[in-house]
Parts: C-alpha cells; structure tokens; sequence
C-alpha cells in the first residue's frame, strides 16, 4: 500500500459480498473497485463473508481447492490454487435435489472429495503426509456459483467471494485410498445422459494428495491446521458448465462410483 494510498475495509467488502449473497443480486468485480488489492485483503475479506454465513447456521467442516488445474490457472493468469472453508449447510447426499431459485449463476463440475481420519499441519506437509493422513475418498460434484457479475473474475475476485463456493454434493461410498492411485482415477460427467466432460484425478494439481499437501501447508501461514474428520474438495477435472431446472447431473468415477444432484 502506498503512502498515499487509503487501507481496504475488509469488513465493508465481505458485508458487500453477504448482501450480494443473500439478494442474489452479484456485484462488480472487486478487482476493479478495490485499488490496491492483495491475496491478504482478498483471504480477509473471505474470512468475514464465512464469518456471516456461520452466523446464519453452520460450521466448517473442512475446506474446498480452487484453480487446481492448469486450464483454469492460465484462464486466471495465477500459477497456484486458491482455497475456502467448506461450510456445513452447503453439504448435499448423494441424490439430492437444488433449488437454483437460491443462486445467482451456478456451474457444475466433478471434484474427488477426500476426508482426513487425522490432523495435518503444515508447514512441510509432503505428498507421503498427506496420504497417511487420508481416510477415504468419494465421488463429488461441487456446484459454483459467482457473487461477481457475469463471472467476471480473477484471482483476488474468487478468493474473497469464499473461492466461488455454492454446494457440494457427495457420493454415498467411502472408499480407502489404500492401494490405488487417485492420480489414475477415471472421470465421466453428463447432464440429461449426455455426456459433458471427461477427467482423471491427475488434473487436480497433478495429484488430488498433492492438493491436500498444499492446503495444509498454506493453511499453516495463517497458524491454521486441517483437523480429522474434514472433508476437502479437491479441485475440478474438467471445465465447469452451466447448469438450469430440470437437469439432472451424474459423474461416473472409477473405483468411486457414482453421485448425481437433480436441479429444480
């Protein structure tokens, strides 16, 4: 910041980013609004829009990757992930059905959602880590949705709005990532019976392990740690694409199975 430069109110951005939220009414790209803009102010202005949310009901109970994949980080200009806490309210079974009537722009997109059967703190936190800290893994789709207009975003716009985050819908199987290598795990999507994409767990930062290694250790620049228990998405396979009522969504994994949303 400099001299003549005037501090962001973090707290009047994440109360814009909430009313935007909650009227579904997006807004302006932050990135064009705020001069001066840093990762710091735009993961403090994430913290307090999930400070709202938490106070409407909820809890964290883990935390989502963005931008994992190499497409979408030189779609962004960024050569790195970003992340956001998972909230528990966002959290959908296998099946469910959405009201798009609550979002403003939502896309879809199949994810590996992994969850940790013991604590991982960075920093340092290697790939062998990680994977001894992994319980399970299963088949995910993760709606995203834009408080940003047209979704008209970069990097510092998507970290502030809680890394684009909307629901997350998770498979019905556990399974152990014993003995296999989520890197090969195959991955089709389709919309109606129709095929939309296809991915393979390697387009999650090389390595859906990978992923969680990165998490823990940037977590830990902020004296934060990864508990037992929590649930990280660990990013898209596949270009995210728009979604309206009546589309019923079904990703396909390998060794995963299946899980599928219905959207009203």
């Amino acid at each position: 910041m400099s001299e003549n430069s005037k501090p962001i109110d973090h707290t009047a951005w994440s109360d814009a980013l909430y009313a935007a939220w909650t009227s579904r009414t997006p807004i302006a790209p932050l990135t064009e609004q705020v001069p001066g803009l840093t990762i710091d102010d735009a993961y403090q202005i994430q913290q307090g829009l999930a400070a709202h949310l938490i106070s409407d009901g909820g809890a964290v109970i883990g935390y989502k990757l963005g931008l994992t994949s190499k497409p979408m980080q030189e779609l962004l200009g960024v050569d790195e992930p970003d992340y956001g806490p998972l909230l528990s309210p966002m959290v959908y079974d296998d099946g469910a059905s959405i009201d798009l009537a609550a979002y403003i722009q939502p896309k879809v997109e199949a994810e590996i959602a992994l969850v940790l059967d013991r604590p991982l703190r960075g920093p340092n936190v290697t790939v062998l880590d990680a994977a001894q800290a992994i319980g399970s893994a299963a088949a995910a789709i993760e709606m995203v949705d834009s408080r940003i207009r047209d979704w008209n975003i970069k990097l510092l716009d998507t970290i502030s709005d809680l890394a684009s985050s909307a629901a997350t819908i998770i498979g019905a199987r556990a399974v152990s990532i014993e003995g296999w290598d989520p890197r090969l795990v195959g991955m089709i999507i389709s919309r109606n019976g129709e095929v939309v994409a296809t991915g393979a767990g390697a387009a999650a930062l090389g390595n859906p392990v990978q992923a969680v290694a990165w998490l823990a250790n940037t977590l830990a620049l902020h004296g934060v740690g990864l508990e037992a228990g929590q649930l990280i998405m660990t990013g898209s396979l596949h270009a995210a694409f728009d979604v309206a009522p009546g589309d019923v969504i079904k990703a396909e994994f390998d060794r995963l199975g299946t899980v599928q949303v219905r959207m009203t």
